[in-house]
């Protein structure tokens, strides 16, 4: 396994008010590889259903802590782990499935469905009782950099 060339961690408790900051923080971190504006919407966009997973499914009732850790490698890599203590997925190939949902008529049950759509890869790995990780991975098109 390749070593990232940088990457940074954060923890925030599941508050509605950090999707945001979550999402721009993994985009800034991210600009670094200049990537395109579609390039880093996907991410914004993958990052946020994500986390907002954990605000809304992980801590139904209660505000618990929500970890990422974002990666960079030389080959263009951008791999996000977002990680909370909830309380699990029982069936995690069930919701993965579009339409599946456990958050009631208000929710459109189709998270991992965008997140695998904006990625080019989706891990999703639950313990009942003990919480969720989903790694988000995409590979951002090198382009040459002209500092003139």
């Amino acid at each position: 396994m390749k070593k990232p060339i940088n990457e940074m961690r954060l923890v925030m408790p599941s508050c509605s008010s950090n999707e945001s900051f979550a999402r721009v923080a993994v985009a800034s971190f991210v600009a670094q590889l200049d990537p395109t504006i579609d390039e880093i919407t996907d991410i914004k966009t993958a990052v946020s259903e994500a986390v907002t997973n954990c605000i809304v499914h992980a801590y139904k009732d209660s505000i618990g802590n929500i970890y990422i850790h974002s990666k960079i490698f030389e080959d263009g890599k951008v791999s996000v782990k977002i990680r909370d203590t909830g309380c699990g997925i029982g069936d995690v190939k069930q919701a993965m499935e579009p339409l599946f949902t456990t958050g009631g008529e208000e929710r459109a049950g189709l998270g991992f469905a965008v997140m695998e759509s904006f990625m080019d890869k989706l891990k999703v790995r639950s313990t009942e009782g003990r919480g969720t990780t989903v790694i988000l991975e995409k590979y951002l098109i090198r382009r040459e950099r002209n500092d003139n």
